[in-house]
Order: C-alpha cells, then structure tokens, then sequence
C-alpha cells in the first residue's frame, strides 16, 4: 500500500513513531508549565501562557521526564508488537514527486522494535541510575546536578529512538542518512552527560571527533553515489548497480566507513572503547546494542539491496574479500584486546567489536552465495541473515543485562576496574547469578540465546558454504568454499572469548569484596526490573525462541535476496 506523507493513512501507518514524537514534544513542554502570563501589546491585558513563571508543583517535577519518556517508549513498544504479530506490514511512504522514502515492512519493525526496547530498558535504569530527587530540603551538588538533567536526558534518549527508527523504516540514503545523524549526535551527548566526570567528558569528545570524521566520509561518499546514479533511492541504485562505473565502487568503500564506525568494525573502532568506559552504563548499553544494530542496518541495506552481486560475471563484488578480511581482523581483533582489559566496560566494548566481526562474516557468506561462487538453495542465505537478526536482538538482553549490572555498581562508586565486582555474588547471589549468566550467554554456552544465535550463525555460514556438495555423499577440504573458513574463525574466536568471559565469574564468585563496596548494593527497583526482564529473555530465547526466529525470517523474506 502507497501513502502519501502526511497523509491519513500515513499517520494511521506510523501511529507508533508519531507517539514517539508526541512523547518528545511533551517532554519539553510540561515540566515548563507555570503561572506565566503575556501582555498583549499597547493594553493592560494579560492572557495566561502557560509556559514558565512559577512552575506548577505537579508538572515541575524532576521526575517526570522520565515516567513520560518510559510511557512513551512502552506505548509505543506495545503498539509495534501488537501491530507485528500478524506479519503482513507492507506500507511505502512516497512524496507528491512519487519518491519513496519510507517503507514499513517485516524487516524495519523487527529493527524498530529492538531499539526501542533496548532504549525503553536503559530508560527505566536511567530512573535510579540518573535519579529525580523529589524531596524537600537541602540537596547535594550532585543532586541538583541530577534534577537539573532529567529532562535533558530523556530528550536526547527520545532522540535516539526517534532517529533509529528513521534509519529502518528508510528507502532513501539521504533519510537513512538524517536518521543516522539524528541518532548519532544525540548519543555523542549522552556519552559525555556527566561533564563533572573527567572520563565521560574525554570519552563524549573523543567519540564527537571521531564519530564526525565518519559520518563526514560518508556523506561524501553519498555524492558520489548522486553523481554516479543521479539519484539516492535505494532501488534506483540498486538497478543500475551492475552498470556503474569504479566511482560507484568508490562510493560505497566511503559509504561503508561510516556504517563501519556504528558496527565498531576494525579499523573504525578505535573510539568505542573510550566512549563505552566514559559513558554511563545503560548509555553505553544501548550503543552496544541498538546503536550496533543501527549500523548493519546500513551494510545490510548497502551490501545486501544495492551492491550484492548479480552472478559470477560481476566484477563489483571484489569487496567480498575486503569484507571477509575485516571480518577476520575484527573478530580477533577484539577478543584479542579484550583478553588484556581490566575495566570491565571496556572489555564489553571489545566484546562488541568481535560480534561486529561475527556479522560481517554472515554478510560475506550471503554475497558469496548471491556471487555464484556456492550453489547453494537461496533459502540458505535467508537463514543467514534470520540468523544475524536474531543474534542482533537477543543481544539486546544478556549485553544490554550486563551493563545494567555495572549500571547498578556504578550507584555506589566507579566501575573502572574488575575488582569493582570482586565478591558481587556474595554481596547480591541474584545480582551474581544474573551477572554470570550473561557472561555465559555471551561466550555461547547452551542452552542460553547467546549459543543458539552463534549456532545458528555458525550453522548458517557452514551449509551456505558447503551448498550442495552433501548430494555426493563426501565432503573434503579441498571441496569447501573459502566462506567455510570464516566459520572456523568464529569457532575459534568464540572458544577465546570463554576465557575474559569466565574470569567475571571468578572475580564475582571466589574474590572477596573491596573495603569500599562491603555494603549491600544500592536497591534501585527500576534498574534491577530491568536486569530481570534482559535475565527471562536471555534464558527463555535460548530454550524457546521459535516466535522470535520465525520473526527474523519474515525480515529477511521482506528483503527479497532469492
């Protein structure tokens, strides 16, 4: 179904993002109700404003921001889940000129709906992470601080969603483009929040320089793809991608580097680090998890729908062996950095930047497969990228979960060392346990989501690469594609990671607490809801997640690879 923008049927469609931006506009307009009132000019008339003066002792309240930011993402939330039960969501947004811009289908609500559960999660943490401090009486500096910011906050975390959603639902690299920066400049702010924190405020800067030298290749690459093809509609390129010259291949190097900085691909990740240990936890959360997803959004729609190879005659897909390169780098890249941290934080950061190798590798298998090079049934490469959306969104849960914990540490001090969770099992056993468990899905052990989405990446790769050479009964090493080799490579690496991964548990389990943190940990009841809600999904996705990966492969159906 075409609508035109602004139109009935379009609001009808997109009720869920335009509650998102009503959500926005109510956050910056009721804690500035008050008594105010305005003089009509050359009379004595005053007509009430309504909008500052004294504030109103209901709206002025430090704490409503957030309760409005976390409605207005759970109704939301609930309306896209609602809405995508029944998998027939097909709607094109066009302008008046007939170009398309916007096109809600299975693939961008399944991304819509992970960000906006990732950012509804690390809102409601936010609620004891970045308290309202509501009582009367003297307060602190850092409460005042805390006050001061809540509807800053929540602004820029509506922000974010709002520019995520933009990213998924868009048809136009320019619109993929605006959504992109729309997110990214809102979570440059959010990394350096707290200025009165040195780390945040470097970390915030850093991320800013980098993340704009990025962005800034990128958008440089999209002229070229406007001088190349006169025009950036996804499908426009798309069909006359066979017939482009090497600018178009320059163009989409350029491109990649700023889609490759929002996946932390080596060797854009540089950055990701730093912003990861200066932001607060569920800030760095969300760049972990749907910032993450963000990102392979744009290589999806740029590798996958624009540039994936017609056949073996196409000479454009030589970045096949770029993309499998960095995958390998990346992937031990990370792990490797990762063995050697000791600030936690920072270790989920590398972690980070080795998935962001694991999902490059999927994409190189499905360019293979499309490039002639495997005969393989299509079905094959559509498990894939199901497999790459699923891993996308149970991350959501056990890392997301993970930096929450570290979000309910940070409450009573810095979380910059291991040793920070030194006897964390002792102090709290469902905080440990919950703690661990994440740990263990990260590393794969079954029967947790973390394994069963390795697995069925893993699982992916190995048939796609193999194709149809189990007919003959025997398969040799010389038989297999290259593509095999990536697979082994995420074997490998998974099997490292064990290792950074285990050490939490024994630091949590066997070491004993510092003097500082002997005290039982902060209650915080919106934070732990959170942890508890990323637990039962970390477990029951890895027992059950049959409704979820019959989602991810309606997603993967709606990009059309076959």
């Amino acid at each position: 179904m075409e609508v035109e923008v602004f139109s009935t049927e379009f609001w009808q469609a997109f009720a869920p993002e335009a509650i998102l931006i009503v959500g926005l506009l109510l956050i910056f307009i009721i804690p500035n109700l008050g008594n105010s009132k305005f003089r009509i000019p050359l009379t004595k008339v005053q007509v009430p404003w309504f909008l500052g003066g004294r504030r109103f002792s209901i709206t002025g309240s430090p704490a409503i921001p957030g309760m409005l930011a976390t409605a207005t993402l759970f109704t939301a939330l609930g309306m896209m889940v609602i809405e995508s039960v029944d998998g027939n969501m097909d709607t094109t947004t066009v302008t008046s000129n007939g170009l398309v811009i916007l096109q809600l289908d299975n693939f961008s609500r399944f991304f819509e709906i992970l960000f906006l559960a990732a950012v509804l999660l690390a809102s409601m943490a936010s609620l004891d992470r970045i308290p309202a401090h509501t009582f009367s009486g003297k307060k602190s500096l850092d409460e005042l601080y805390d006050n001061r910011r809540q509807a800053d906050f929540y602004i820029l975390m509506l922000t974010t969603a709002v520019g995520m959603c933009t990213v998924a639902l868009a048809q136009d690299l320019f619109v993929l483009f605006v959504g992109l920066e729309l997110a990214s400049l809102a979570t440059y702010v959010l990394v350096g929040f707290h200025k009165e924190s040195k780390e945040g405020a470097e970390s915030g800067v850093k991320y800013f320089i980098v993340g704009s030298v990025a962005s800034g290749i990128g958008l440089y690459g999209l002229s070229l793809l406007y001088l190349e093809f006169g025009s950036l509609q996804l499908a426009t390129i798309a069909a006359n991608w066979a017939d482009s010259t090497i600018l178009g291949t320059i163009a989409l190097g350029l491109v990649l580097v700023g889609f490759g900085f929002k996946v932390s691909a080596a060797p854009f990740h540089f950055a990701a680090p730093d912003a990861y240990a200066g932001a607060n936890s569920p800030v760095a959360g969300v760049l972990a998890t749907a910032s993450k997803a963000m990102g392979m959004i744009g290589l999806v729609r740029v590798l996958l729908v624009i540039a994936l190879p017609e056949g073996d005659t196409d000479e454009s897909a030589i970045w096949l062996y770029t993309l499998a390169t960095l995958s390998v780098i990346t992937m031990t890249w990370g792990n490797v950095a990762a063995l050697g941290s000791t600030n936690p934080k920072r270790m989920l950061a590398y972690s980070s930047v080795a998935h962001a190798g694991y999902m490059l590798a999927a994409l190189t298998a499905v360019g293979a497969w499309k490039w002639g090079e495997i005969e393989a049934p299509g079905d094959y490469a559509e498990a894939i990228v199901a497999a790459v959306l699923f891993h996308l969104f149970v991350l959501v849960a056990f890392k997301l979960g993970a930096f929450l914990v570290l979000g309910l540490l940070e409450m009573e001090g810095e979380v910059s060392r291991l040793s920070a969770l030194s006897g964390l099992a002792r102090r709290d056993p469902l905080i440990g346990t919950a703690m661990f468990i994440f740990m263990l899905a990260l590393a794969g052990v079954p029967p947790l989501a973390g394994f069963m989405s390795k697995f069925l990446v893993i699982a992916g790769i190995v048939s796609t690469s193999i194709g149809e050479l189990w007919m003959n009964g025997t398969v040799s090493f010389s038989d297999l594609h290259w593509v095999w080799w990536l697979a082994l490579a995420m074997f490998i690496n998974s099997a490292i990671s064990v290792f950074y991964y285990l050490r939490i548990g024994v630091v949590m389990f066997l070491d004993i607490p510092e003097e500082s943190r002997r005290k039982p940990l902060p209650y915080g009841a919106s934070i732990r809801m959170a942890i508890w809600i990323c637990l039962v999904a970390t477990i029951l996705l890895g027992l059950s997640g049959d409704t979820l990966i019959d989602m991810c492969y309606r997603a993967a159906d709606s990009l059309n690879l076959a």
